[in-house]
């Protein structure tokens, strides 16, 4: 298959083990086999302008696939064990000849382990680094960047685990990583009659752990000749294989538009609304005509980019969490944000529904559309703040930030966005001065109006009651390390909010009993969530996808909590905890063993993804709390050290 540049793909095909040299000049492969398959390889190679190398037992100089054959090789005499199954001699034989990738056919070697193995050892012909994924699924699971050696065992092990854990298939493939790319992928459609379509691309760049977070369609990037080209490239794939049905060919694009082959999922895409939003296409009723036989309806001139249209994938995650460890639970309260023009929501799940660790952790795909990309960013930043997500925890917050950030807006995004941006990882939206006076003065209201509401009645009561006509509030207000005095003043249906000697209106109809408020701070209107408060005065706020914590406390109250003892914070340096709720896959220590700083102490697996556990520092093991096999829960002490 040809690529942009004049570079071709090819497969090292492996039962065990998949070797892919997608992204290196590739010239050459050699053939692990003999007889009708070396033959059928070889007639694939020559019409993909591969150069073939063939090997050979002594009684084999003049089989037929040695005669097709560009090179060949003998390797040993006639026994097997001494010839096709001689990895010494076939390795030599890669050496001498610069052969690229191998095909080992079936039998012989196809599924031998160790010669898997010792092809990875070998793939210094791809150069550092490297991708090692599952060749049978997707989703960034059985996904890992290798940069050496040790990296690149460690990667093998937890990628295998995690594809046979997720796919019931420990298969993978290595390729050369490109650093620093986009993630540019063709939507495909072809039908059992010949015709193909490129329905534009989608930008998949925003990416965690190699899964992809935010999609739009089409990409700020591409110029119509290069679309042009990726698009013609995909249908050729799609009609060399004879493919019918939806399909996506994924690629790297380079800072110079440059772009590579990735892969091909032959299936349905989880981004897919963007596609259907631009181009008014139904790709699942498109698949259930092309499955019955039916043409395509469409040609390539009739395929439009109308509008923009952007795609975020609501997580059950923590993302302050390496930017997302799962979160389980039931979900105690659900409300999609449907009433916001222009918004759709693919979701399965309701009120009630509960988030385990056995299935992937996504909640809905929330997708908004507008005539031009502003607008459709807008319109998610609006979706995602009345968005309602109860009772696990989510990433809503690393959503709104990554949309509204000066890079994304301005197109300049890569797959490295989120390390980039974020090198000491997510921690939530930074208050401006503005936004910290807006915050104070909106949950000091917010604090006024239920006072307020607990001193009305409903009907007459029995015994007259006297009601207070105060009208004016002394406040103290905790933002993280910042105690403020706030003073509030009731005027007509508004409060007169005093923070850091500025005097701001705040107006809302304060119905308490919503889930969302609409609050005008000097006529900005923000909607906020209020999640939580309890009689000491704490309260959490959701405030531009944020949450954050306060605590509200009349003057009085505030002087005299001075007094109170504060809990000492645990000392962590000692302890493992588990940073999410999953399964205990594997324990490497015992009391008594001594461990290093950053080496292994266990793994857990939570929704088919498998995380380390390290050591905090060098130590002595005291106890350990977990065995393979057990479900623990966030927070759940793992092992001590003394």
């Amino acid at each position: 298959m040809h690529v942009s540049g004049g570079r071709k793909a090819c497969v090292l095909f492996i039962s065990r083990f998949l070797l892919f040299f997608s992204l290196q000049t590739f010239e050459k492969l050699l053939i692990a086999n003999r007889g009708e398959i070396a033959c059928r390889v070889i007639k694939t190679c020559k019409k993909m302008g591969i150069k073939t190398v063939a090997i050979h037992s002594d009684v084999d100089a003049n089989a037929v696939h040695v005669k097709m054959a560009d090179e060949a090789v003998c390797v040993g005499p006639a026994p097997t064990g001494k010839s096709y199954l001689n990895m010494d001699a076939i390795m030599e034989v890669i050496k001498k000849t610069r052969a690229q990738a191998v095909h080992p056919g079936y039998g012989f070697l196809s599924e031998n382990k160790e010669f898997a193995r010792r092809l990875v050892s070998y793939f210094y012909l791809l150069g550092y680094p490297v991708m090692i994924k599952a060749s049978a699924g997707g989703g960034g699971k059985g996904m890992r960047i290798a940069w050496d050696d040790e990296e690149t065992r460690e990667g093998f092990r937890f990628s295998s685990q995690e594809a046979a854990s997720s796919f019931g298939d420990d298969r993978l493939l290595i390729e050369k990583f490109i650093d620093n790319p986009r993630h540019i992928e063709i939507q495909v459609l072809a039908d059992k009659h010949g015709n193909a379509l490129w329905l534009n691309e989608r930008e998949c760049s925003i990416q965690r752990r190699n899964q992809k977070v935010v999609e739009e369609a089409p990409s700020t990037f591409l110029d119509p000749e290069t679309r042009r080209a990726m698009g013609e490239q995909a249908v050729a794939l799609a009609k060399a294989v004879k493919y019918s049905s939806a399909g996506t060919v994924e690629f790297l694009v380079d800072s110079s538009k440059n772009f590579y082959f990735l892969e091909m999922n032959t299936r349905l895409q989880v981004e897919h609304p963007v596609t259907e939003c631009i181009t008014g296409l139904d790709l699942v009723q498109e698949m259930i005509r092309v499955a019955k036989g039916y043409p395509l309806r469409h040609k390539q001139a009739d395929i439009p980019i109308n509008g923009w249209a952007v795609e975020c994938r609501v997580y059950a995650e923590d993302p302050y969490k390496s930017f997302g460890l799962p979160s389980i639970g039931k979900l105690s309260q659900y409300q999609e944000p449907l009433h916001v023009p222009s918004v759709r929501v693919d979701s399965g799940i309701q009120q009630g529904s509960d988030i385990s660790i056995y299935y992937d952790p996504m909640i809905s795909k929330l997708i908004t559309y507008g005539s031009n990309r502003a607008e459709a960013l807008k319109r998610m930043e609006e979706a995602l703040d009345n968005y309602v997500i109860r009772g696990v925890a989510h990433n809503i917050s690393l959503l709104r930030e990554v949309i509204v950030h000066p890079r994304f807006v301005q197109g300049d995004i890569s797959t490295k966005f989120l390390p980039e941006v974020y090198p000491d990882g997510f921690k939530g939206h930074k208050l401006t001065d503005l936004e910290r006076r807006e915050l104070l003065a909106t949950a000091a209201s917010l604090y006024v109006a239920e006072q307020l509401r607990s001193q009305r009645f409903l009907g007459t009561p029995r015994i007259p009651i006297a009601k207070s006509k105060r009208s004016s509030w002394e406040l103290s207000v905790r933002l993280g390390d910042g105690n403020y005095p706030i003073a509030v003043s009731k005027d007509g249906s508004s409060f007169s909010v005093e923070v850091d000697g500025m005097k701001l209106n705040v107006t809302s109809e304060w119905n308490l009993a919503s889930p969302l408020l609409s609050v005008t701070v000097d006529g900005t209107q923000r909607t906020i969530q209020r999640l939580s408060r309890n009689a000491s005065g704490d309260t959490r706020i959701q405030f531009l996808g944020t949450v954050y914590k306060l605590q509200i406390l009349t003057k009085v109250a505030a002087e005299l909590s001075k007094y109170m003892p504060e809990k000492a914070a645990e000392d962590t340096s000692s302890i493992l905890r588990s940073p999410m709720p999953g399964a205990v896959v594997a324990v490497s220590v015992k009391p008594g063993d001594t461990v290093s700083e950053g080496q292994e102490i266990c793994v857990i697996e939570a929704m088919k993804m498998q995380n380390s556990m390290i050591a905090a520092k060098t130590g002595k093991v005291k106890a350990v709390h977990c065995k393979a096999g057990d479900t623990v829960g966030e927070g759940d002490l793992l092992v001590e050290l003394e």
